[in-house]
């Protein structure tokens, strides 16, 4: 039940950094640095925070879930890399380095998560697990790229 409410709180704060993201970029002028700022911390603490915290607190349901096999090493390890995108993202907000750091750890964040969609969709293929928690990343993965690479375009191009 717990890592349920870890998967909802995920998607349901990743929607919300989306509707309040795009409504403050697109508020007067479009600003993306704007939106960014507001979007990436909030994204990656959705996604790399609980997920580490889910990984280190609740493993073995954890592992359950997504049809993974349980007491791993690399699983614990993998929880930790999720919370420290999580921790240097909140960091660098809020010692407001600016949006060159932001899309730093934000394409650094994205780099793990595709991957790991990756890796999720060969586990089905593979091993046939549709095990929702296992099928669904590369999904979220690819809507959130998508959904990301307007804002972070227009940031780069009023880098130049």
């Amino acid at each position: 039940m717990i890592v349920k409410i870890f998967d909802i709180l995920r998607i349901s704060i990743v929607c919300l950094a989306f509707f309040f993201g795009y409504r403050i970029g697109s508020s007067g002028d479009y600003d993306p640095i704007a939106q960014l700022h507001f979007m990436i911390p909030l994204i990656i603490v959705a996604i790399a925070g609980i997920s580490g915290m889910e990984g280190l607190l609740f493993a073995r349901k954890s592992a359950e879930a997504k049809g993974f096999e349980t007491g791993s090493n690399y699983q614990r390890q993998s929880a930790i890399a999720l919370l420290s995108y999580a921790v240097i993202s909140v960091i660098v907000y809020f010692t407001q380095w600016g949006i060159k750091a932001e899309l730093t750890i934000f394409f650094t964040f994205i780099f793990f998560i595709f991957f790991s969609g990756i890796n999720h969709a060969m586990d089905a293929f593979k091993r046939k697990n549709f095990k929702w928690q296992n099928i669904n990343r590369p999904f979220i993965t690819l809507a959130l790229i998508a959904g990301m690479m307007y804002p972070v375009l227009m940031a780069l191009k009023s880098l130049q």
